[in-house]
């Protein structure tokens, strides 16, 4: 919400726009630090009442943005939003998780990863929107959509009683360590493409706050519409083989949106963009679920944490290359697939084949 709409953040605020965009970092850095626990001392608290405070504190966070008179104040609010939301994801990936058979995991996923693209479409357009007008009421609107949130929590597992606490010694496995680099790598490039894209469009083609808006939108649109169909090609082919097709795709039109010439193919390769990263996030999910059964949440939470600490660094590792001139900056952002995809390559040994976890809370009710 925050990417189209920093100039005006930046006016508002009587800041700078390189003060303005420490917004990006200081939401992203708790919110990934605080992801490498949160999903295993969430299950330990309980998913429904920790996601429930999570969401009324990012209320709480919201209204600070909305009503700071100035950036130190508006940053503090950036960092509790961050903080707040680390206890989300995570929770509900878990409970996705409990609730599909293995064997349709892949579709599930895709399904989730499409909404989330829809928010991330749907926010651009939002910021950018209100932006035009005035960025506070932006803030505001995300404080009501988190405190209609937070009084729809996801249940808790319909096992919990006598379950063994989730464990963090079953996070100490190579399976979830790539899962974790991997994640990194393609938020770093996703992030940071996006930002960028955001900036050129204004640079290059004089968009205003509500065209950047749109454009960025074209990510989440695409991959909400092929969320599901990406999906069920992870089942299908087999995580690794999906990876190693969708990351050097996701290379490829982050490369083609630093150079194209006019703002129809920018939201071309931004639509591809998210087509692609939509497809990564499956395939990061996936390998995190499969890493860990024994501590679901805690492997979705540790590779969150480095997904989004990959998001936290692209805007302070591209913005000076960027100032520099924009085409490397695209080219920098693109060349970090390549090592995400190189460690698909890895063999992980048999184990990441899901262990069968007990009886799929939606099947649990029996026949029909």
């Amino acid at each position: 919400m925050v990417t189209p709409m920093l100039p005006e953040l930046a006016h508002g605020l009587g800041s700078t726009l390189a003060t303005v965009a420490w917004s990006l970092t200081l939401y992203l850095v708790p919110f990934a630090t605080l992801m490498l626990f949160s999903g295993t001392l969430g299950d330990r608290w309980g998913r429904a009442r920790t996601i429930r405070t999570a969401y009324a504190a990012y209320a709480v966070a919201s209204l600070t943005c909305a009503v700071a008179t100035s950036s130190g104040l508006f940053l503090a609010g950036r960092a509790l939003q961050g903080a707040a939301n680390a206890f989300t994801s995570p929770l509900l990936v878990a409970a996705l998780s409990d609730a599909v058979r293995p064997d349709r995991l892949g579709r599930a996923l895709g399904a989730f990863a499409s909404w989330q693209a829809a928010g991330q479409a749907f926010a651009p357009v939002i910021g950018g929107g209100f932006a035009a007008v005035n960025y506070r009421w932006a803030f505001l609107f995300s404080t009501l959509a988190a405190v209609g949130l937070a009084l729809l929590p996801p249940p808790d597992p319909g096992d919990a009683t006598g379950r063994p606490a989730a464990s963090w010694a079953a996070l100490a496995n190579r399976r979830l360590a790539i899962s974790c680099a991997v994640a990194f790598c393609l938020y770093l490039t996703t992030t940071g493409v996006l930002l960028l894209v955001a900036l050129r469009g204004g640079d290059a083609f004089t968009l205003g706050p509500d065209a950047r808006g749109l454009v960025v939108a074209t990510f989440g649109i695409a991959g909400l519409l092929a969320g599901a169909a990406l999906g069920r090609l992870a089942d299908r082919f087999g995580v690794h083989a999906f990876g190693l097709c969708c990351l050097p795709a996701l290379g490829a039109g982050t490369v083609a949106a630093g150079v194209v010439p006019d703002v129809p193919l920018l939201v071309l390769a931004v639509a591809g963009i998210g087509v692609a990263s939509t497809a990564g996030r499956v395939v990061v999910i996936t390998l995190a679920i499969r890493s860990s059964p024994a501590n679901r949440g805690g492997a979705t939470s540790m590779t969150l944490a480095w997904q989004f600490l990959g998001a936290a660094l692209a805007p302070v590792a591209l913005l000076p290359v960027y100032r520099s001139h924009p085409v490397p900056a695209f080219a920098l952002a693109a060349s970090v697939t390549l090592p995400a995809a190189a460690l698909l390559l890895i063999r992980t040994g048999p184990a990441l084949t899901p262990e069968p976890p007990s009886t799929p809370v939606a099947d649990r009710a029996g026949p029909g």
